[in-house]
């Protein structure tokens, strides 16, 4: 007879892995015991040494389909004479930590379930079992047992606890494990909020993470009108569909977009839309692309029906606040919008608003981080310090790392209320004690008047690490593809403090996670006003056109669009040199020609013009404008002087879009031969907020592989600056 000690590490708690190991312990005879532990799962196994073999051929091979296993260890233990295999009650806590699972769609049993008539459970909308159903959003400390979650006040009905106890059952151990006789309930019936719905009413319902605002989508004046009371003026909203079907009907859906759209995290997924859908416009107004998500709960499920086919369900939150969570604090802070109310009572522990994906170059691209990632962590095949990264301003995620792990949080939000701030700190503080954190180091942005920035100042008796945006974004990129080694970083944005005190955002760089050299930049250009050249594309556009004309600007046909007044006020900043930024922004230069060609003068939301950019771009073009490479800075003079040109000949918009997406795509091309060619380097790392532009990563990608480089994306983080928590993070842990 032999014993067996086996520690697991990774996800293997709320995933049905001590289910998983009490059945095999049981195939192969074996005696001994199971338990969670803060540091994942321990199991002893005593048997005869050939059955103790195959059980371990079996934990390897047979973890279940939502499992990680990122570290296993085994040990030899005196045989103890236990006659029956086991499990127990979880560990305390210690000093380790534990990898805690995220929030997991549906299963299709759990669908069958509340579907059958005959089901006890039947239109109940809390059904889950071990392989489906809330995690992160309902934990309260780990380990992740029934106690520490917001379901500990629902005590099981006999039923349900045969459930629990039964091997046999697939809701074993599940901890959110309920059911209409005593688990959580809706105020509301759902038929009275689908009539609501056909109504035309906005309805807020208490979802997952957090609510969300409702209305049809197919119903033009509901949507006009969530949009007026959310104060929202032209960003998308994310649309939920009651199957793949109904997907399909209004978007074009690739095999790797099904995939994505159907398995078990179900993002937004942002598709190419089909023409007169019957949505109605003002879902995405001047937008070719909408982002779409399948039911992920059985409320969302059961939503649906009797005439609903396609909902509007945006963030329950007032423009740029956090998603709003409890049931008190609905009426306060979404009573101008919603029409009436969907709560339960469940608690929502954690607030998780929806993850956004993209899918190209072959794979799911992050854009936004959140429900059904986080808190994922991120294996960085390295060992690492104990650092608290602060991310960014815009799209703000904070990063944890420990041992080899990196841990971002969810998507947090722009950081520019108060709302926003103690949303921040309440799930700092949460992730700190989930994981077992005491950062050595804080790492923050160097842009000095970001949030983020004073939040890591204002930490008292911890070493703080200033990490330039762009090596950020870089850092981050390499991190999640395992590099270490010296690389060409592309780092495309819109905003990013430099060294220099300049605005950057067209930036090559030489770098590893130690540091960085600045090799190409785009050339600097005056920002008229600062940031509110961003929210008026047209005073980018006036300053190219400055910089490239001098004194005699064409007049193009978007400047009779503006007032003379306003021109003439920049006009005298642009040549007195008054409230005046230089960036080297490829975000910028996207808003300029946007605003050139007339798409986009005034902008609503962050990246509006350059989306609008990408939307009217024509297929099939791919002659480059020319441009000019003098020493470190990339001049595109002559691609402004091109554009002005084609425009005042009459060449269509899309055409000329296209031929300055390709632009940007030979300039990567040209600037990483000549560091290649200085440095010996091949490998490109591709990261920034203009790389969330679909046909410029894939320009930009199949050009540099063309061209004999191997090409970096990111996939698991967002390129934009929900990203840039990661890079700061691996920079920080390196220098601590």
């Amino acid at each position: 007879m032999v014993r067996r000690r086996i520690r697991a590490r990774g996800i293997v708690q709320g995933v049905g892995f001590r289910p998983f190991v009490y059945r095999i312990a049981r195939e192969h005879g074996l005696a001994g015991w199971v338990a969670n532990s803060p540091a994942g799962v321990t199991v002893e196994v005593e048997g005869d040494a050939a059955s103790v073999g195959r059980f371990l051929d079996s934990f390897r091979r047979e973890a279940p389909a939502l499992a990680q296993i990122d570290e296993m260890a085994v040990e030899d233990l005196a045989a103890a004479g236990d006659t029956e295999f086991v499990i127990r009650e979880s560990g305390g806590a210690d000093a380790e930590f534990v990898l805690v699972p995220p929030d997991i769609a549906t299963c299709a049993e759990c669908r069958g379930d509340f579907t059958d008539p005959a089901n006890r459970r039947y239109l109940y909308p809390f059904t889950n079992c071990t392989n489906c159903g809330p995690r992160y959003t309902i934990i309260e400390d780990i380990p992740y047992d029934r106690p520490f979650t917001t379901m500990s006040v629902f005590p099981m009905c006999a039923e349900c606890q045969r459930e629990y106890e039964d091997p046999g059952d697939r809701r074993f151990h599940a901890q959110p494990n309920a059911c209409p006789v005593c688990g959580p309930r809706l105020d509301v019936p759902l038929e009275e909020v689908r009539g609501l719905l056909r109504a035309g009413q906005i309805i807020a319902i208490k979802g997952l993470g957090g609510f969300h605002l409702a209305c049809n989508a197919e119903d033009d004046a509901a949507v006009r009108r969530l949009r007026e009371r959310k104060r929202r003026s032209d960003k998308p909203f994310a649309l939920m569909a009651w199957d793949l079907a109904e997907v399909e009907r209004v978007c074009l859906v690739s095999e790797d977009e099904r995939a994505v759209l159907t398995g078990a995290r179900r993002p937004i997924v942002i598709l190419d839309r089909r023409p007169g859908t019957g949505i109605s416009e003002a879902v995405a107004p001047g937008n070719n692309t909408i982002g779409v998500m399948l039911p992920y709960t059985p409320l969302h499920h059961l939503l649906f029906g009797d005439g609903l086919n396609i909902l509007v369900m945006t963030s329950g939150n007032i423009s740029e606040e956090p998603i709003v969570s409890r049931n008190e604090e609905a009426p306060a802070r979404l009573g101008g919008i919603a029409d009436a109310y969907l709560t339960h009572n469940r608690g929502i522990r954690t607030r998780v608003d929806d993850s956004v994906v993209r899918v190209y170059a072959g794979r799911e691209r992050v854009i936004r981080r959140s429900r059904g990632f986080a808190p994922l962590a991120i294996d960085l095949g390295m060992p690492v310090r104990q650092v608290l990264a602060v991310g960014a301003e815009l799209k703000n995620t904070f990063c944890l790392t420990k041992d080899h792990y990196a841990i971002p949080s969810q998507h947090i939000g722009d950081l520019e209320n108060f709302e926003t701030l103690e949303f921040f700190e309440e799930t700092l503080e949460h992730m700190r004690r989930f994981f077992r954190v005491e950062p050595v180091a804080v790492a923050h942005d160097l842009h000095p008047g970001y949030l983020s920035t004073r939040i890591a100042q204002g930490m008292s008796g911890i070493p703080r690490v200033g990490v330039q945006h762009h090596h950020a974004h870089i850092a981050a990129c390499m991190a999640e593809n395992h590099l270490r080694e010296k690389v060409i970083g592309v780092a495309f944005d819109g905003t990013g403090y430099g060294t220099d005190g300049q605005v950057w955002g067209g930036e090559f760089l030489v770098c590893d996670f130690a540091g960085f050299e600045r090799r190409g930049h785009f050339r600097y250009v005056p920002m008229a006003g600062g940031d509110q050249a961003i929210r008026e594309p047209w005073r980018m556009a006036l300053a190219w056109l400055r910089e490239t004309f001098g004194g005699a600007v064409p007049e193009l046909p978007f400047l009779a669009a503006i007032p003379e007044r306003r021109r003439a006020v920049v006009e005298a900043m642009l040549a007195g040199g008054v409230q005046i930024v230089a960036t080297s922004s490829c975000g910028r230069l996207f808003d300029a020609v946007a605003a050139m060609l007339g798409l986009r003068l005034e902008t609503n939301f962050e990246g509006q013009a350059a989306i609008e950019l990408e939307a009217v771009a024509a297929p099939g073009v791919h002659e480059p404008y020319p441009f000019e490479v003098d020493g470190a800075a990339i001049d595109l003079r002559p691609v402004i002087a091109r554009i002005a040109g084609e425009l005042r000949q009459g060449v269509p918009g899309p055409v000329i879009a296209a031929r300055f997406h390709e632009t940007i795509a030979a300039i990567a091309v040209e600037v990483c031969g000549r560091i290649r060619a200085a440095d010996r380097l091949e490998r490109v790392c591709l990261s920034g907020g203009t790389f969330q532009n679909r046909r410029l990563a894939e320009r930009c990608l199949d050009s540099l592989v063309c061209h004999g480089f191997e090409v970096y994306l990111h996939a698991q983080v967002p390129p934009n600056d929900g990203g840039i928590s990661l890079g700061q993070a691996v920079i920080a842990s390196n220098a601590a």
